[in-house]
């Protein structure tokens, strides 16, 4: 049985950073994708940033993708089964619930293609 679990989230203030993480078990993150996508009230969820994972130790070109408002502001990165994304100058704007997701072969940003998820990390960040 696959089981994310989010962590990080909090509230902080426009500009500060904040670090989300994932911890996937009973997955294969191998050649699959993790991802992180986002949902603030009221709007519908949207893709944050993705990562395929090459199997270790090989270098996959082009193997994260990010929605374009947090390009240069966040990265996703991810070490076996955690998954991270890094987020800096963070705007009042980026305040949602953040979620982890998981899917297999290698994905984009449509949360349809994700079969897996997380329970979700509340991220709030005011002016």
């Amino acid at each position: 049985q696959v089981r994310l679990v989010e962590s990080g989230g909090g509230s902080v203030q426009a500009g500060e950073p904040l670090r989300l993480s994932c911890a996937a078990s009973g997955y294969d993150y191998k050649w699959n994708t993790m991802a992180w996508f986002r949902q603030a009230p009221g709007k519908e969820r949207e893709g944050v940033a993705t990562i395929y994972d090459g199997g270790d130790g090989i270098y996959v070109a082009d193997s994260t993708s990010y929605t374009d408002s947090v390009k240069g502001r966040f990265t996703i990165f991810q070490a076996k089964n955690t998954v991270y994304l890094q987020m800096n100058s963070l705007k009042p704007e980026d305040t949602a619930m953040y979620y982890c997701a998981a899917g297999s072969g290698r994905l984009g940003l449509n949360q349809w293609n994700y079969i897996h998820w997380g329970q979700g990390t509340q991220v709030t960040v005011s002016s």
